[in-house]
Parts: structure tokens; C-alpha cells; sequence
């Protein structure tokens, strides 16, 4: 069973599965607006990145602004006196008060990108970064062109080996990947419930890794929340939603999205896997670019996610149930 893919055209070879860390960055808020997924218990963090790396995680994902911060301090610590054993993605985009876990608005200016993978460096505890990833998805195409000199600098420099986009927009990502030389990623929304064939398209075009966000659609496409949909605390982003998520409402899932995961169910579970298992799976499946990044905050979220690598990708035929089970999904959206 082939357990790992390469980073895109860097070359760098990662985990199938990696960790998303934005949970175990704790509370952000913009204004009273929560941003993070409520308050977490750091050295329970370590533990799970720890187990993570045992179970055969490379690849962890997190960001100057997730939890102020506080995500890459915690990450640091872990991979402390491990650091060869991990690749670390982090963003920028997104500057934070760290003292009071304000979110301050946008900045992308090659001066910031600079500033903020110093920031990123120190709390991480390393010297180099391996995929610096622009996090600001609606940027404008030539604002972002205007940071791939400074990108580029800093891997002539050593201080990343690569970098890439978070955006769900295909043409965004074709020209960044047209532009940049060492543009490595793609970092994008793409779930059993939510694909984008025209995303993976510039992927497989470019020899890009597609990193999956919301692989789990945050935590829909698990048993936990079909069986026992518990609604979310205040400071949890799932409990006061923002517009741009829209699989929870007062803080448990939409019914639409819920009766489409059960719909599904059967056939991502059929050889034994638990449906977030299953919902990785399809992904492996999906494409060979892809990447899923599925958040953990606990161990036993980390056995779950990473259990799926001995499955491996979901098998033809039920990759092929999924599909039919999905059509009408595939061609409307869920509100249509």
C-alpha cells in the first residue's frame, strides 16, 4: 500500500494524509465573530501530533493567524527535536493581535510576506518553512503575482522550499502556477460532498499537490456528528457560522448536507472503515494529486484520520456508488 505522494513539482515527499492544525490554535475572534474552534488542551495537541507522526503523518498544515499564533507555537513544541521527520505548510495573509486574538484585517504586500514568515519561523522553532502558502483566497491575480519575486527570494535564500495558493479559484491558481517557478500547491475545498474537478484539472495541468481543506466538510462527514450532532460552543467558528460556512446552522448540520452524508454512508464504509475513513478514502481515490489535511485536536482523532492509510484510496466500485449515489450534487449547489 503506497502511504505517501509527492508535494507537486517540489519534489518532497509527504504523508497521503496529513494534519490540519488550525483546532489545536484555540480561540480567534474578529470582533465577537469566533474564527477558531473553541478552547483547546495544548499538551493533549502534542500528544496528537506526536501520535500523528507515529502513525506516519509528514505533512502538517497550519498558519500565522490560527489561534493568533498559538497553532504554530504549539506545533513547534511538538515537533521539537523531531523537526526531520515533519514538512510544515504554514500561510500568511492574515495579520492577528497575539495578545488579545484579534484577527487585523488582510495584508498583502511582499513586505508582510516577508515579516510574517519571520514570525512564522521563530514560533515553529525552525530555520525553513517547506510550503509557504498565500492564504488570502479572493486576492486579485496581480496582487498575488506581485508576491511571487519575494517567494522566490525567499527559496533562493533557504528560508522556504516552496510555495503555493489557498484559493478555490481555478484561474487563480493557473496563473499563479504559470508564474511561479517553485509554486508547488494548491490549497483548496474539496470533500466527497464538495468536489472541484476544474481545481484538480490545474493540478494534474501544473503537477501540483491539491491539499484538501475541509476534508471532513469540518467534522460533518464523521460518525460523531451524524449519530450525535452536539451543537457547538460560542467561541467555536461551527457554532456562530460566518457566510462563507455553510454545512452548520446554530451550530449543528444543515439538514441537506447531513441527509446527503447518509445517503453515502453505506457505500464509504462498506469495507470496514468509519465514515471519516471512508470520506478520505474517495478522496485518495479521487485524484493522484490530492492531498487531504484533516484537522485532528485529540489522539483519537489522529488514529481515525491516519487509520485511513492502510485502506488506502476507496475502491473502484465504491468510488463509483458514491458517484451515482451524488449526481444530482455534483450539478447543483446544496441550497439550489
Amino acid at each position: 500500500m503506497t502511504t505517501t505522494r509527492r508535494l507537486g513539482r517540489s519534489g518532497i515527499e509527504v504523508s497521503a494524509i496529513g494534519m490540519g492544525c488550525w483546532a489545536i490554535g484555540g480561540p480567534l475572534w474578529d470582533g465577537t465573530q469566533p474564527l477558531g474552534w473553541g478552547e483547546v488542551d495544548d499538551d493533549e495537541s502534542v500528544r496528537t501530533v506526536h501520535r500523528a507522526l507515529d502513525l506516519g503523518a509528514t505533512l502538517f498544515d497550519t498558519s500565522s493567524n490560527y489561534g493568533a499564533g498559538h497553532s504554530e507555537r504549539v506545533l513547534g513544541r511538538a515537533l521539537a527535536g523531531r523537526r526531520d521527520r515533519a514538512v510544515i505548510a504554514t500561510k500568511f495573509g492574515y495579520p492577528t493581535d497575539e495578545e488579545t486574538r484579534q484577527a487585523l484585517g488582510e495584508d498583502a504586500s511582499p513586505e508582510y510576506a516577508r515579516r510574517s514568515l519571520e514570525g512564522s519561523l521563530r514560533r515553529l522553532g525552525t530555520d525553513h518553512v517547506d510550503l509557504y502558502q498565500l492564504h488570502l483566497g479572493g486576492l486579485p491575480v496581480p496582487r498575488a503575482l506581485d508576491l511571487v519575486g519575494t517567494l522566490e527570494d525567499l527559496v533562493a535564500e533557504g528560508k522556504i522550499r516552496a510555495y503555493g495558493w489557498s484559493t478555490d479559484d481555478p484561474a487563480s491558481a493557473r496563473a499563479f502556477a504559470e508564474a511561479g517557478p517553485h509554486c508547488a500547491a494548491i490549497q483548496h475545498d474539496q470533500s466527497v460532498l464538495r468536489d472541484n474537478a476544474a481545481m484538480l484539472a490545474v493540478c494534474a495541468e501544473f503537477d501540483l499537490a491539491s491539499l484538501n481543506r475541509g476534508p471532513l466538510a469540518m467534522g460533518l462527514l464523521t460518525a460523531k456528528y451524524q449519530d450525535a450532532p452536539t451543537a457547538r460552543g460560542g467561541d467555536d467558528v461551527r457554532g456562530v457560522a460566518p457566510e462563507w460556512l455553510d454545512w452548520f446552522t446554530g451550530g449543528v448540520p444543515r439538514a441537506e448536507w447531513a441527509q446527503r452524508v447518509a445517503r453515502v454512508r453505506a457505500a464509504l464504509t462498506a469495507d470496514g472503515r468509519t465514515l471519516a475513513q471512508g470520506a478520505l478514502g474517495w478522496l485518495l481515490a479521487r485524484s493522484p494529486h490530492t492531498l487531504p489535511i484533516p484537522g485532528c485536536r485529540t489522539v483519537a482523532q489522529a488514529e481515525e484520520n491516519l487509520g485511513a492509510l492502510a485502506y488506502g484510496p476507496l475502491p473502484e466500485a465504491a468510488f463509483a456508488e458514491v458517484e451515482r449515489l451524488l449526481a444530482d450534487l455534483r450539478t447543483a449547489p446544496a441550497d439550489a
